[in-house]
């Protein structure tokens, strides 16, 4: 689990690719503190597993599964990548919940100044995701911890303050960059209880009209 606070950038050295599996090779150091073989590191928010640690950086497989779901398969030697180690069981929380899977990737619609913040308009790919994403609520983008501030038909905003741009991959996003986005757990933890049903879920069931007596009775609420 991660907090979306993200550690530091690093930059992809080198990539290893074989159709859609990556090996990327990734220059950092302030997360090369106590970090194993092993670890968990959320790479602009993919949480990927270091395989090996070589001077100033570590190595990490992308499969073709997150290759295809994520920006990852846009990355190229020299590439500004976000970074963040699991959360310590110890640590503060000042973020939110990240798990470091990503629900989908979007375009940046258009970057505004906004006084002494930066409002980013993120246009999702998979407009199901909206049901994820209200005003206030927290969205995860390209592993940083963010707060929606509007929705739309097509696109969502939030709004960053410099210091989050400065020390983030943000600070080299341009309008039409892919980002990747990963909506609030518990949105889609409630999302997914609603639907449950004879012991699968489905995006093709029919959701109920309305919460009645009877449809908390048959789902155990009553």
């Amino acid at each position: 689990m991660f907090t979306g606070l993200v550690e530091e950038v690093g930059h992809i050295r080198r990539i290893g690719r074989k159709g859609e599996a990556l090996v990327l090779n990734i220059g950092a150091s302030a997360v090369m503190d106590d970090l194993k073989i092993g670890d968990s590191v959320a790479v602009n928010g993919v949480c990927l597993t270091a395989t090996t640690l070589e001077g100033g950086g570590f190595t990490a497989d992308v499969m073709p599964e997150t290759y295809r779901h994520t920006n990852l398969n846009h990355l190229q030697s020299g590439s500004k990548v976000n970074l963040e180690r699991a959360m310590l069981s110890g640590g503060r929380f000042g973020g939110h919940i990240v798990q470091g899977h990503v629900d989908g990737t979007g375009v940046i619609g258009s970057i505004t100044r906004d006084q002494n913040a930066v409002v980013f308009e993120i246009k999702p790919d998979d407009h199901d995701l909206f049901k994820y994403l209200i005003p206030k609520g927290s969205v995860t983008l390209d592993g940083i911890s963010l707060t929606v501030v509007n929705t739309a038909s097509g696109s969502f905003t939030v709004s960053i303050i410099p210091h989050t741009i400065g020390e983030t991959v943000l600070n080299f996003k341009n309008t039409g960059d892919t980002i990747n986005i990963e909506c609030d757990i518990l949105g889609k933890y409630v999302d997914h209880l609603l639907q449950y049903g004879s012991g699968h879920s489905s995006k093709k069931e029919t959701k109920p009209k309305s919460i009645s007596e009877d449809f908390l009775a048959n789902h155990g609420f009553a």
